[in-house]
């Protein structure tokens, strides 16, 4: 699998990942946990590592941690989870609760979700990254129309890394954000890669382009998923699935190369003409 440079760091880690929302919440089901560890599997079998998660999507963290533990899979993950509440101290037991619902010492990647209350958590997130808890710090969106703001406080407070909307159908990142990201050292992890499901429902029936192998495609989600994955801004993109067949085939998305500038465009070109 490709990798990209987290610009904070120069650490390397792979482009495709796993979101976590909807997909992981599963309580105590016992069949949907079985289905899951093979999810789990697969991302790490293909060389993937970075999983997303938050508190806002119900049992998911929990569910995480459970299946990690039982994989044994916790020092080949790179784990990212969020803060969702208003409130520094609400904040501050928040971030504790998931990091005992995901069984781990010290995350990886903590972000404020959806922007939500951002100036109190700030100082939170600072003190611990400073003890060596949480070792990159971020912000997060999933529209379009919050992509001004996301520029904004990106501008004024430091932060690692800011997660996106971005996709074919949803490309307005490219615009102003991911530049200005690309610009300032800003790491970009992208969720949406599939507008929630809509490419799916747009591209159903319809052929691949011919060319689809040039550009080492050889289906749909990973014509989707390519294309996110080969902006230069991009740093990780985190497709979110609770099918195991469906994980080979995120994964089989990052292979290297990417496509380059010139395949972008016509890749493009080809999912306006549907």
């Amino acid at each position: 699998m490709a990798t990209r440079k987290i610009p904070a760091s120069g650490e390397e880690i792979p482009v495709i990942g796993m979101g976590s929302s909807d997909t992981f919440d599963v309580g105590t089901d016992r069949m949907k946990r079985a289905v899951l560890q093979g999810v789990l599997r697969n991302l790490v079998d293909a060389g993937g590592s970075v999983i997303d998660t938050s508190p806002m999507y119900g049992s998911a963290e929990s569910v995480l941690g459970d299946l990690i533990d039982e994989l044994r899979l916790g020092p080949k993950l790179w784990l990212a989870t969020k803060v969702w509440t208003r409130g520094r101290e609400a904040g501050a037991r928040q971030i504790e609760e998931s990091f005992a619902r995901l069984r781990a010492k010290r995350l990886d990647l903590l972000q404020i979700h959806n922007l939500l209350d951002w100036r109190e958590h700030v100082p939170t997130l600072r003190a611990l990254q400073a003890d060596g808890r949480v070792r990159y710090s971020g912000i997060t969106h999933y529209r379009a129309d919050a992509h001004a703001e996301l520029e904004r406080v990106l501008g004024i407070e430091t932060f690692d890394w800011v997660q996106v909307n971005y996709s074919l159908a949803e490309p307005e990142a490219d615009v102003r954000l991911l530049p200005f990201c690309q610009d300032k050292g800003i790491a970009v992890m992208v969720n949406r890669p599939f507008a929630d499901g809509a490419m799916f429902a747009r591209s159903r029936g319809k052929p691949l382009p011919p060319w689809a192998a040039e550009v080492g495609c050889e289906s749909w989600g990973q014509f989707f998923l390519r294309w996110v994955a080969s902006h230069p801004a991009v740093t990780c993109v985190i497709p979110a699935t609770s099918k195991p067949q469906h994980m080979i085939d995120n994964a089989a998305a990052g292979r290297a190369p990417l496509p380059d500038a010139r395949h972008r465009e016509r890749m493009r070109a080809y999912w306006e003409s549907l």
